[in-house]
């Protein structure tokens, strides 16, 4: 099986501009292709994960990856998929995330001798004269046709979209040129709700250079119902493990739906898909089989194999009735628990709820243990003498889950 039908197989390709010249391109000749990524955090989450997957795909298959990260477009900020206007961050800031994503893209993409390349589009566009870029590039573009994009569409309807995130097409569009002028970038891919912004890149490099290129969008990672999968208790499914770690990636996988499993298998794991099949037809609880395998592959390859057997055993242990080794934990001092501590207000601390409120929810409906011991009081204190060894396990739930140290 060739990339192409290995990623339309996965069910990775959403869109095409030119499904059968794509694949022809990808069948006969090594390809340079590039995916963006804007630097607005510290770190990378679940969903570039599955872009970085693709770039792996593509790489095995002997394509050249670019992996283009936005100094200068993160100055702006992407309006796709917003309600709101990003925050507006500082250079330092910016230059610090993208240090940050060129150590985490390395994990899985190949970029000694020339195999791939890393590139930062800070390089172009910080130095541009904005007069010359508005009349040699802004004059390729319609607004009217811009304002049909999704991607401004939904900013018209809710409220408003500033001329600062209006030039960002034009960015992205600009940097498909640089690449395509520099490297001989051929394909621009990107996840789906980059349709828009790709079309405009495309059309940039056939009207300024005349040059056959191409896009193709990829699957969102999400649920069964729709929505985007990698929120937890405590906000995003990052890659760094001091955002989110190794344990309590592994157990959100471990722990998804079971109609979604065979799905995140096909888009975020290299097992082969006859296997994948197999997995397929396991019913009732030997669905955890499959759980355990997704958990285990996605863990491994963002946190290293140790880490995937570390989390993988304290997971079973936990459940099993043994140790906790590994599990997420959370420092509480004597002095905050000398009177004892609300259940509620402890679940906020830890971050096993969001709010107050949702904690007052989950104490209600029955879904908060102390010690494996239901607690449905909402006047529930924790105290000193309820710890073992200093330490006591606080579960919302079945997936969430928090030992408690006292220090």
């Amino acid at each position: 099986m060739n990339v192409f039908e290995e990623l339309k197989a996965r069910g990775l390709i959403a869109q095409l501009t030119h499904e059968k010249e794509i694949e022809e391109l990808l069948n006969n000749e090594k390809v340079t292709f590039y995916i963006g990524f804007d630097p607005t955090a510290d770190s990378l989450h679940i969903g570039h994960f599955l872009q970085m997957v693709v770039m792996r795909h593509m790489q095995l298959a002997g394509h050249r990856p670019i992996a283009l990260v936005g100094g200068g477009t993160g100055h702006i900020g992407d309006p796709s998929g917003r309600t709101d206007m990003r925050q507006m961050m500082t250079k330092e800031t910016i230059d610090y995330n993208c240090e940050r994503f060129k150590e985490q893209l390395s994990r899985m993409i190949d970029f000694s001798d020339g195999k791939a390349i890393m590139v930062n589009n800070a390089d172009w566009l910080l130095d541009l004269n904005y007069i010359e870029f508005i009349r040699d590039i802004g004059s390729c573009f319609s607004v009217n046709q811009m304002l049909t994009a999704e991607c401004f569409k939904q900013r018209m309807e809710k409220g408003g979209l500033s001329f600062l995130e209006f030039n960002y097409m034009l960015m992205q569009s600009y940097d498909f040129l640089m690449l395509s002028r520099k490297y001989d970038c051929k394909i621009e891919l990107g996840g789906d709700d980059q349709w828009s912004n790709i079309l405009g890149g495309l059309d940039l490099c056939r009207r300024k250079d005349k040059k056959q290129v191409y896009g193709m969008t990829f699957t969102l990672l999400t649920t069964s119902e729709g929505k985007k999968m990698g929120k937890t208790a405590k906000g995003a499914l990052w890659l760094d493990p001091n955002k989110t770690t190794p344990f309590e990636f592994y157990q959100y996988f471990r722990n998804v739906k079971d109609a979604d499993v065979i799905n995140c298998m096909k888009l975020i794991t290299f097992i082969p898909l006859p296997e994948i099949e197999e997995y397929a037809k396991l019913e009732g609880s030997d669905i955890n089989k499959a759980k355990m395998r997704l958990a285990f592959e996605v863990t491994k390859m963002v946190h290293g194999e140790e880490e995937a057997k570390k989390a993988e055993a304290a997971a079973l242990n936990l459940f099993a009735g043994g140790g906790d080794a590994d599990v997420p934990s959370f420092e509480l001092s004597e002095a905050q628990i000398a009177d004892g501590i609300n259940i509620m207000d402890l679940l906020v601390l830890t971050k096993l709820c969001p709010s107050k409120s949702e904690a007052r929810r989950n104490v209600t409906q029955g879904g908060v243990s102390v010690k494996e011991e239901k607690v449905s009081d909402i006047g529930f204190a924790v105290t000193k003498d309820m710890f073992e060894n200093n330490e006591l396990m606080l579960r919302r739930g079945k997936k969430a889950f928090i030992k408690v140290v006292l220090k």
